[in-house]
């Protein structure tokens, strides 16, 4: 069997313009690894299509022998879905392409494309659509599965802004799935569960967004939970649809603005963005009890793309931002925010700061990201 197979590889590799891996390829090893480490999957067979072209053979060879198949798309799925044990991977890690019309406010992206590539190429025209948190999240897994991130208040899930999708199906044949063409299939799509075809390629709605926001932390110590929840609970259904205030409890990360005695203590955090500056910003404070003394704070307008500055200078502390009675960081975690052309009382933009839309956590501290493999909140 094992030596059929083989030879049945052999012949595959002649009809797909990308590559085919097998078991004994000097690339398979990097190939079958995904996001979550822990994975530790063999298929026996990994296809990475070069187009959408690719993907039809590659089903009907998995079908004729009998094996299972999995889609990778960005490979940021904890669970590890991307990868089977014994049967064909399609790997889109090189269609990752992202075309933009921002005439018609319209983007399509690749199956291999992560939230950054998308955000990259439509923040280029001030545009965005809902996407999650952590730009390493693949586009096509978040759109499948629902998605929900900062603009989600504003214009809904990621699936909500599913124009359309090209599908190949069980059979290998390619279509078209939108809500005039195979409806149902479109429908299926936007959850009804899965395994109903392999996406191709997504369309999406696009929103003016960017590219200045103000995205950041306040971090509170856990013994103040009651106070900033009871607050929060009341600023929360009153707050505008262009802000959105999250909690989160959970153990502090060794991050660079907290004090060093706070690492591993539980305390909670709010994650703040909004998609517009406005000198209104004082007005949050209400998101936090008056007498609530944070432990850091780094709230302050960003960009989406790093070397860009405020087109306003930053003239005003952060406390006075986010409330008076709220503390800014410490004197030495503020040097290391500040950048030698931007007001001393304003942190820099984030030089590796890549997506206000899907940004790492902590918001402004890229760096950070990695912190996601011990527990951080993370897309699927």
């Amino acid at each position: 069997m094992a030596a059929q197979l083989s030879e049945a590889i052999a012949r595959i590799k002649g009809t797909i313009k990308g590559r085919v891996l097998a078991p004994d390829d000097p690339n398979y090893d990097q190939a079958r690894q995904i996001w979550n480490a822990m994975i530790d999957r063999r298929p026996a067979v990994i296809v990475q299509p070069a187009d959408a072209a690719d993907v039809g053979p590659a089903i009907q060879f998995a079908r004729a022998n009998a094996l299972e198949i999995s889609v990778r798309g960005a490979g940021h799925n904890i669970a590890g879905n991307a990868v089977c044990n014994g049967g064909m991977m399609i790997d889109f890690s090189n269609m990752r392409n992202v075309r933009v019309d921002p005439g018609k406010k319209r983007a399509t992206a690749g199956p291999g494309a992560t939230l950054a590539d998308l955000d990259n190429a439509t923040q280029q025209h001030g545009l965005a659509t809902p996407v999650g948190i952590n730009s390493t999240t693949g586009i096509a897994g978040l759109t499948l599965g629902g998605g929900f991130g900062w603009l989600t208040r504003k214009h809904g899930m990621t699936i909500d802004n599913l124009i359309s999708a090209e599908v190949v199906t069980a059979g290998g044949k390619g279509l078209r799935a939108s809500e005039k063409d195979n409806a149902e299939l479109f429908w299926a799509l936007r959850g009804g569960g899965g395994n109903f075809g392999v996406v191709t390629e997504f369309e999406f709605a696009l929103h003016p967004v960017g590219p200045e926001i103000l995205a950041g932390l306040i971090v509170f110590p856990f013994a103040q939970a009651k106070q900033v929840l009871t607050r929060y609970r009341q600023f929360a259904s009153a707050a505008p649809e262009d802000l959105n205030v999250w909690a989160v409890l959970r153990q502090a990360p060794p991050l660079p603005f907290l004090p060093e005695n706070v690492h591993g203590q539980e305390v909670v955090v709010l994650p703040i963005f909004t998609r517009a500056w406005s000198r209104k910003a004082r007005s949050w404070s209400s998101v936090c009890e008056p007498s609530a003394t944070s432990l850091a704070s780094t709230l302050a307008r960003s960009f989406i793309f790093s070397g860009r500055k405020p087109s306003i200078p930053c003239s005003r502390p952060e406390r006075e931002i986010i409330g008076n009675r709220i503390t800014s960081p410490s004197s030495a975690t503020a040097r290391s925010m500040r950048s030698s052309n931007t007001p001393a009382n304003c942190p820099r933009p984030s030089a590796r700061f890549s997506s206000a839309i899907s940004p790492a956590w902590p918001i402004v501290w890229r760096p950070t990201r990695r912190l996601t493999r011990t527990g951080t909140p993370s897309s699927s």
